[in-house]
């Protein structure tokens, strides 16, 4: 491991607490990628002088965060990273973009049905009327982290399979002139149906979380209708809270 680890002794903060959170954040930012060694606790105890104590407190604490994992004749290894996604009215394939994660996509499905009085409702569009579907596999590293499903009024745009899997849907929308401007979403979650388990990697009844979003382009007019799931044990959304005034 060629990570620069630093520890500040002057500062307030833990030692094995500052020696964690750089772990995490080479973890997020794909220093480390899933899969990578640490090296034994003595070698990073004595690279960084710290006690053994100090390090392992700091190696645990991922551990129990699902970050890394010690394996018997192995040593601790990186699992994977759990992406933090903020409530703004961006695309997954951004997100996972910024943080480093290399973001990767397969189309599984891309064509046009009739709207379902759900999407009907949602794109305000006539119910059987035709509506563009595109059900998609988005990866982080290789490893699936979400299944998504977006419904499109027909005629918005081209939406060619080779460019779904090289970008993120909301970079095509703009590219073909549309501004985008706000959303409605929902957040919930529920357990996993045995083939969404099989797609996402998990075990069956696993955790996920989902969300519905409506997108408006800037004048009034819905865009796009998305039904998405996420492995919750590599997701979660990050909510800022303001007191009303």
């Amino acid at each position: 491991m060629s990570l620069q680890l630093r520890v500040d002794r002057s500062s307030p903060v833990p030692l094995y607490f500052q020696l964690s959170q750089q772990l995490e954040a080479a973890i997020e930012h794909g220093a480390l990628t899933p899969g990578s060694l640490l090296g034994n606790e003595i070698e990073l105890a004595a690279r960084l002088g710290l006690s053994r104590p100090t390090v392992r407190q700091a190696i645990q604490s991922l551990v129990d965060k699902g970050l890394l994992v010690r394996r018997r004749g192995v040593g601790t290894q990186v699992v994977h990273s759990q992406v933090k996604r903020p409530l703004e009215l961006s695309s997954l394939y951004d997100d996972l973009e910024a943080a480093g994660q290399r973001p990767e996509t397969r189309v599984l499905l891309n064509t046009t049905v009739p709207a379902s009085a759900e999407v009907a409702a949602a794109l305000a569009v006539a119910e059987g009327g035709e509506v563009h579907r595109i059900e998609r596999l988005r990866l982080a590293h290789g490893e699936p982290m979400a299944a998504l499903c977006n419904y499109l009024p027909t005629g918005l745009l081209d939406l060619d399979s080779p460019q779904l899997e090289s970008t993120g849907l909301y970079r095509l929308m703009r590219s073909a002139g549309i501004t985008l401007h706000s959303a409605r979403q929902t957040i919930g979650a529920r357990t996993a149906t045995p083939e969404e388990a099989e797609r996402l990697t998990e075990p069956d009844g696993a955790p996920l979380l989902t969300m519905q979003r409506t997108t408006f382009d800037d004048t009034g007019r819905a865009v796009e209708y998305g039904t998405h799931i996420y492995r919750a044990s590599r997701y979660s959304f990050d909510f800022q809270l303001l007191v009303r005034a």
